[in-house]
């Protein structure tokens, strides 16, 4: 069945609440008996002979897959479909290698000692500590081996031609949306090379698959990430001036956009009119595989007919990034209950901020290129969705967008940073919104919290909830504010990012380790919940300190952590800052 086919099933089982009967209902995440379906994956998967779900779908095998299988099936008869664990252990080390071995460790050839920035730091610890950020680069860098180029069907993982920088911890290969931040850090680093290669094995992806898989993982495949590649080409063209290489990918940048316009789109009529928008939606199949025994567990929750519908929603959630929060819990009779997750359901305002932004950039683009037609398309698609951003997202009262519920008509009044993500992608007509989104910010309390902006105010014990802070959300809100034409807001801005450096620094100087969430109801320390241990690394953490410490390097100090000024405060603190030192 083509695929928009099933997308169509899904949308009406799920449109009339019915659930979806056989686990077979719609298709896999891709097509391997290994890695992505089948009975070896769920043998193993729900024997929990890891830890981690996902070291197992990121072995490599040491032999052909049919061999393999032919393996497994011989084991399987011989015990009924029942395999002792002990066999089972036996029979993976027969069969595959360990984690990581497709991968080699790499030093980027355009590292180099003492890059600009670090001499705007003024505060001396806070400048040594960033050079030691600066020099993580090299201990993130990872190159594909070439047996993965030659032997494609015994890894998971997806060739990349070029080297890149990963996340770090678990997370062994590249990710969408955390590249974006990881960019800016490199050329802040002044690593161009690394960024264009990095850029050029994204593009790859959507010339081979039509879009940025979530990662580069075959069971990603089928599922994106928030679509970030416009601006990560906008970043490194505007560091080099390479117009050769935008000429060369513009096309590819369009083949992505479209993905999104095609497959992810969503019309919401009110007033008697029609808007069109995007949403996070993977109409895929099964467990996720990298969390393999928990989306099973979670499903048996549910009666038999409501399980594929769950899967397809738990997909979407990690295609949005925030896997997971309350933000995706708007279903079934308890919000607090993962098996609530709706992810599909809401039109999210981070997603549409991004398209917009890309649409805009696109724009330019082709504008600069001499394509006026072309530039004229993406311009008019941008005031579309500013349109329908103003007509279906934003609260005027709030002075703030949210997220739209499809399924109950009505906003997700509920505080999350990316409600400000328009500010950030600069998706707004109206200067004064800036300045009403710190008024939004004061009266949620967001600026009482002094080592972070929490990613939610409801503890659920998902990651993408309170009492977590992750990096990315705190740009957004920092950059977005510090859009304002006033001093007061941009002094907001500054004091976030403040607390932001103080509390990674804290925890750098006690840890020596860069995290991927903090904890900001514990101090600062590194952050909880979710499906995995907390890790270390980490891609977007640094690459966002040192975009702040380049913002504001003059003025950040490393010394002892302080409350956020009270409001009335802020502008003693502002007449304080403008004298003369």
């Amino acid at each position: 069945m083509p695929e928009k086919t099933w997308e169509l099933c899904l949308l009406l089982l799920l449109g009339l609440g019915l659930g979806l009967g056989s686990q077979q209902a719609l298709p896999p995440p891709c097509e391997s008996q290994i890695y992505c379906h089948g009975e070896l994956l769920h043998q193993v998967q729900m024997a929990k002979l890891y830890q981690d779900d996902k070291q197992f779908v990121d072995m490599p095998l040491s032999s052909a897959p049919d061999q393999v299988l032919q393996h497994f099936n011989k084991l399987v008869n011989t015990h009924n479909h029942s395999i002792p664990a002990d066999q089972l252990q036996v029979f993976l080390q027969e069969h595959f290698h360990a984690v990581g071995q497709e991968l080699q460790p790499w030093i980027p050839e355009d590292w180099k000692d003492s890059p600009r920035f670090l001499q705007k730091i003024s505060d001396s610890k806070l400048r040594s500590w960033a050079g030691q950020l600066h020099q993580l680069w090299k201990k993130l860098g990872k190159k594909v081996k070439p047996e993965v180029l030659h032997h494609p069907e015994r890894f998971s993982l997806i060739y990349s031609q070029h080297p890149f920088i990963v996340p770090g911890g678990r997370f062994l290969e590249f990710y969408y949306w955390d590249s974006y931040w990881v960019m800016e850090g490199l050329l802040l680093s002044e690593m161009p090379e690394t960024v264009k290669g990095m850029l050029q094995n994204f593009l790859d992806l959507v010339q081979i698959y039509g879009h940025v898989p979530n990662g580069a993982r075959v069971y990603y495949l089928q599922r994106s990430q928030p679509p970030l590649l416009t601006l990560m080409m906008d970043r490194y063209v505007t560091y080099t001036n390479d117009t050769a290489f935008l000429w060369d990918n513009i096309g590819t940048l369009a083949l992505e956009l479209d993905f999104w316009t095609k497959n992810r789109n969503i019309s919401v009529n009110l007033g008697g009119k029609s808007y069109i928008l995007n949403h996070y939606y993977v109409p895929y199949g099964g467990p996720r595989p990298e969390s393999y025994s928990k989306d099973a567990e979670l499903a048996d929750t549910l009666p038999e007919g409501n399980r594929e519908a769950l899967w397809a929603e738990l997909k979407a959630g990690a295609e949005s990034g925030w896997d997971f929060s309350s933000r995706w819990l708007i279903g079934g009779p308890n919000p607090d209950l993962l098996s609530s997750i709706r992810t599909s359901k809401l039109v999210p305002v981070d997603l549409n901020a991004f398209l917009c932004q890309a649409e805009e950039l696109m724009s330019n683009f082709y504008t600069s290129l001499g394509n006026d037609s072309q530039a004229t398309k993406y311009r008019n698609l941008r005031e579309q969705r500013l349109a329908a951003l103003k007509a279906i997202l934003w609260d005027e009262e709030k002075g703030v967008w949210f997220d739209y519920d499809l399924e109950n008509r009505k906003k997700n009044r509920e505080f999350y940073p990316s409600n400000l993500a328009p500010l950030w992608a600069g998706c707004f007509s109206d200067p004064g919104v800036v300045d009403k989104a710190l008024k939004y910010l004061e009266d949620s309390q967001i600026l009482t919290y002094r080592y972070g902006i929490p990613t939610s105010l409801r503890k659920t014990g998902r990651q993408w909830d309170f009492p977590n802070a992750w990096a990315p959300l705190q740009d957004l809100v920092i950059r977005g504010l510090a859009k304002s034409p006033s001093p007061r807001t941009q002094e907001v801005a500054f004091q976030l990012a403040q607390n932001w450096i103080r509390t990674n620094f804290d925890a750098y100087s006690q840890k020596a380790a860069m995290y991927e969430k903090y904890d900001i109801s514990n101090g600062g320390q590194p952050g909880g919940g979710g499906e995995y241990e907390v890790q270390e690394g980490f891609g977007w953490t640094n690459g966002v300190v040192l975009m702040l410490l380049d913002l504001y390097g003059d003025r950040l100090s490393s010394g002892t952590q302080t409350a956020f000024l009270e409001p009335h405060c802020l502008t003693v603190a502002l007449l304080l800052s403008l004298l003369p030192q």
